[in-house]
């Protein structure tokens, strides 16, 4: 952080010598970092043009990976916009509720020390709640709410929007999905970004599109990624993604959520988890020609509901029970997704446009080459994350905002490859 770097810099006899004795302020050292929007690129670049004059770069197999970092904002100012008017809608009855108290203890005179200081606290307490109920309502009034990519309103943050709420293995926390494009060779970090949204799967296209922006800027050609191995975990796996790997001439690897599934090395994987019953699927229903209709396991019929409906590369028909036979029907549960759910759909296949990127990757990821050079994944991009966060403690953000996060988590990258350069480089000079 920036007090740390200004403490150092007074008591640390190299970062004395590297601030050449000026003691830079942590207020100055923040500003710096936050207004090197269009600066910090360009050093990257340089520090990866370094790195690839000293052969540190192979060139040849590359992997992506995120790690999800906070920011310097709070999840508990995370909402819809109708989540914050109902929290401004309960500050404002804490509110209510303390004014009351506040006028009752007045009206009984009591000249108590401790009920005058009780009577402090609440109005300190109030002003705060105040201000947070203000805080709320200013937002609210200047800005829109945020839309999710399916056009449905997501969580907002009042401290910072262009952040998320997003699920980690050690919580929920609010931050940025910091993503990383690393050659296989010494693991260098040849493009980072940070993205205001959790989902990896939305990030193969900017960040294949920065990784040629850098290749091309420190002189490795437009073409330099036509060819090369690209692999990254099942997050990523898309439809979407996998074209533009194809477009792109990338020669990728990115399994789907069941690949494990079908492995036979984790044929026995299952015996330790507790049994549960599978759901129903399209293999159950039995199809009556003459009535045009599918039967279900319990005997009643699913009608036709729509003759064409079209979803990615399928043309389906759409087959539909009646609500009332699912009500009661005792295999419910076995055949319903969910306990709200009302009835049961069913979707039949009837054509096929284009090329279906998820089912030639399934066959790819599926073969003794495929599964081997996946494996190799987590060599390369795993230790990246160790080092950054665990080795070099930079496993948050201190600044908001999209531009200023970003340039945060590049330098933490910019300080992996100069690590890598002062490991590896004088090997090859």
């Amino acid at each position: 952080s920036s007090r740390k770097i200004e403490r150092v810099c007074r008591e640390n006899v190299t970062f004395i010598a590297l601030s050449g004795w000026s003691e830079p302020d942590h207020s100055t050292i923040a500003k710096f970092v936050s207004s090197m929007k269009e600066e910090i690129m360009s050093l990257f670049r340089n520090i990866l043009l370094v790195c690839n004059e000293m052969n540190l770069l192979e060139g040849t197999k590359f992997s992506i990976d995120g790690c999800k970092l906070s920011s310097n904002a709070s999840k508990e100012w995370s909402g819809t916009k109708g989540d914050l008017r109902k929290k401004k809608e309960k500050v404002e009855k804490t509110i209510k509720y303390l004014m009351e108290k506040h006028i009752k203890t007045d009206a009984e005179e009591d000249s108590m020390e401790a009920i005058n200081d009780d009577k402090e606290s609440k109005e300190k307490q109030m002003k705060k709640l105040k201000a947070k109920a203000e805080k709320i309502e200013k937002w609210l009034s200047e800005n829109e709410s945020k839309q999710g990519k399916r056009g449905k309103e997501i969580k907002s943050n009042i401290t910072d929007n262009e952040s998320a709420k997003m699920k980690t293995s050690h919580g929920v926390i609010q931050g940025y999905n910091c993503q990383a494009l690393v050659d296989s060779k010494h693991q260098i970090i040849v493009h980072s970004e940070a993205f205001g949204n959790g989902q990896d799967n939305e990030h193969v296209g900017p960040m294949i599109e920065g990784a040629k922006e850098n290749a091309k800027a420190i002189g490795l050609g437009e073409s330099y990624f036509e060819g090369k191995t690209f692999i990254a975990d099942s997050n990523y796996h898309s439809e979407d993604n996998l074209k533009k790997c194809s477009d792109e001439k990338l020669d990728a690897y990115i399994p789907d959520v069941n690949f494990r599934k079908r492995d036979p090395r984790f044929a026995t994987a299952d015996r330790h988890k507790p049994d549960k019953r599978k759901k129903y699927t399209r293999e159950d229903f039995q199809y009556n020609k003459e009535k045009d209709v599918y039967i279900c396991p319990n005997g009643k019929e699913l009608r036709l509901d729509n003759r064409r409906a079209k979803i990615k590369n399928y043309v389906l028909r759409k087959y539909v029970s009646r609500q009332k036979d699912c009500t009661g029907c005792k295999l419910r549960e076995k055949c319903l997704k969910k306990k709200e759910t009302k009835r049961r759909y069913l979707s039949i296949p009837i054509e096929k446009h284009e090329r279906n990127f998820s089912k030639e990757m399934i066959k790819k990821i599926d073969t003794e080459e495929g599964r081997q050079i996946y494996s190799e994944r987590m060599k390369i991009v795993e230790p990246v994350f160790a080092n950054i966060r665990t080795q070099k403690r930079m496993d948050y953000l201190t600044l908001r905002g999209k531009a200023k996060a970003n340039i945060q988590w590049l330098l933490y990258c910019i300080v992996h490859n100069i690590g890598k350069i002062a490991c590896y480089g004088m090997q090859y000079g």
